[in-house]
């Protein structure tokens, strides 16, 4: 499994890839499973069998098609975890429909270049949650929705977009019911929807995640059936799930870690999918554990410790937990030892990817010993290759830091519509260079150790100080800024900006922050903001942010979270 001398891996395992669609997983997990319970949604009362899921999934994708979309129209969904997730996930799978999934923080810039940028047909779309007023802010960008029959939608910001179906809340003129959708489908689209699936190949576009680098707007990760499909078996399989396992989904679903890591997993291996609530909420994660008698916990460090630590953690019954994934960040090895001791996880295991490897490439084995599982990522995913290079793209030896680049079935297709910065990360080869900066060692086992690119990663999500940058420009007193993470004990990075005014202009932080609030998700609003004359440079003119992170961190006394 492990190259001779070179920092080079290759997942060799006698099990083939699955050579299927996600609808001809869905069948096959009825099939086999079909009265066993599949999807399970406290808040909302939905406890579903394989045989019901698919049945509405079915019902939905038959709407969809009479709604007009046909294969490979793109489909947003902008919600938080709930049954319709799941729901939207498979009807468009089964419909040869492209699931765009949208961050459920995103504001109204965000949402209005996503739609455009990948020209989504439909959206579906939460009403509310907490204070995102979701469909006030499609009918914000869309104002001409108030008039439009319903699927007829011509909105002069939006103009891909025909039809917008709304789960729950009150009605919105314009808007069609998620559940009328299901019943909008007769014979010939059940008829057409069978067709599809004769067609469709598991080599077709499925899922576009968007995703950034340090070098402007976000970009449309294109992935496959198979893709994602395997991904979310290989997942499972290095869990050892099988479908007596119940996997707890506190993670949402539009990232990978829910609707691949854990629905995926899920349809691959029969588990059911347990959603706690909408949005991550450490009480509502254990009352969920307890109640349905999970199996799998997923998460991030930050929302593990937040398990932990709550004031009402003892008096919960736990034990029928075992294994999981915790991934995102790095982990403290105090928090991996409660994790596995006091939540009875000794197969916890942790994973390493990006989106545009659908994700996982690293994972460890439940029987990896807990040091290993908390200095490494783990071993090679199963039919993946990993390389590491040095400047020059040649392997390094093992031990040495280089450029981690990953090759295989996993890779994405491309960034939609964005072939030059597809180029830029697809080489000729067919690897994917990661632009994170890792170790191999003799065992195989894979160690992060820094990152090419500046991205930030604040509790698990991706901050990609570009994109904030080139929001904050847009304001008229700002002349230049400069976006970089630093230390924090909690989320292992908060967000810091350095800015220049121009010349006889006056701001304070909270200027900034104001000019942020609603336009852009909360966790992109700066935690530090400082006003400074100029930044460290390069002798080539680019900014030194590594020199800026150590002047904020020593002056205020930040560190990050221990680990071994």
């Amino acid at each position: 499994m492990t190259g001779r001398a070179g920092s080079y891996v290759h997942g060799a395992v006698a099990e083939p890839l699955l050579g299927r669609t996600i609808g001809q997983a869905l069948d096959r997990a009825v099939a086999e499973w079909g009265d066993q319970i599949a999807l399970i949604s406290p808040t909302q009362g939905v406890r579903w069998t394989w045989r019901v899921l698919e049945a509405r999934a079915d019902a939905l994708a038959a709407g969809l098609l009479a709604l007009g979309l046909r294969p490979g129209d793109r489909i947003g969904i902008w919600s938080l975890n709930r049954a319709e997730w799941a729901l939207t996930q498979f009807a468009a799978a089964k419909a040869g429909l492209i699931l765009v999934t949208i961050n459920p923080a995103y504001r109204l810039f965000e949402l209005e270049f996503a739609l455009n940028k990948v020209g989504c047909a439909a959206l579906v779309t939460a009403t509310a949650f907490k204070t995102s007023e979701y469909i006030d802010m499609v009918r914000a960008l869309a104002p001409e929705l108030a008039g439009a029959a319903p699927g007829g939608l011509a909105a002069a910001r939006l103009p891909d977009l025909r039809t917008v179906i709304q789960i729950g809340g009150p009605p919105v003129p314009g808007a069609i019911a998620f559940e009328a959708v299901e019943g909008l489908g007769g014979e010939a689209e059940r008829a057409e929807l069978a067709a599809i699936a004769g067609r469709l190949q598991f080599d077709d576009a499925a899922n576009i995640q968007f995703t950034s680098g340090t070098t402007g707007s976000p970009k449309g990760v294109t992935l496959t059936h198979h893709n994602i499909l395997n991904n979310g078996y290989f997942v499972g399989r290095a869990m050892r799930l099988t479908a007596a396992d119940r996997i707890c989904i506190p993670v949402p679903l539009y990232h990978c870690f829910g609707m691949v890591m854990g629905n995926l997993a899920a349809v691959t291996h029969g588990c059911a999918m347990v959603y706690p609530g909408e949005g991550f909420d450490p009480l509502a994660t254990l009352e969920t554990i307890e109640a349905e008698r999970c199996t799998a916990l997923y998460g991030v460090p930050t929302m593990f410790i937040a398990e932990l630590d709550h004031p009402e953690f003892a008096r919960f019954d736990l034990k029928s937990l075992r294994t999981g994934i915790m991934a995102g960040a790095p982990c403290p090895i105090e928090v991996m030892r409660r994790v596995a001791e006091r939540m009875h996880m000794g197969e916890v295991t942790i994973a390493y990817g990006m989106t545009e490897t659908s994700p996982v490439s690293f994972q460890s084995a439940v029987d990896d010993p807990l040091a290993r599982r908390v200095s490494t990522v783990g071993r090679i995913h199963p039919h993946t290759e990993v390389k590491i290079v040095d400047e020059t793209g040649r392997v390094v030896p093992r031990g040495e830091r280089g450029e981690l680049c990953t090759r295989g079935y996993s890779v994405m297709l491309g960034y939609w519509d964005e072939a030059e910065k597809t180029a830029q990360v697809l080489d000729a080869a067919g690897w994917m260079h990661t632009g994170d900066l890792a170790t191999l060692d003799e065992d195989g086992y894979c160690n992060i150790v820094g990152r090419i690119k500046d991205m930030v990663i604040r509790g698990g999500e991706n901050l990609y100080p570009r994109e904030i940058e080139e929001f904050l420009f847009r304001h008229p007193k700002i002349q230049e800024v400069q976006a970089f993470g630093v230390a924090d004990a909690k989320y292992g990075e908060e967000l810091c900006v350095w800015i220049r005014l121009r010349d006889g202009e006056a701001m304070a932080e909270d200027e900034v922050r104001a000019f942020c609030q609603g336009q852009i998700a909360h966790q992109k609003i700066p935690r530090y903001i400082e006003f400074v004359n100029d930044f460290p440079m390069t002798v080539t003119g680019k900014a030194q942010k590594f020199k800026m992170r150590e002047v904020v961190e020593e002056r205020l006394g930040l560190k990050g979270a221990e680990t071994a």
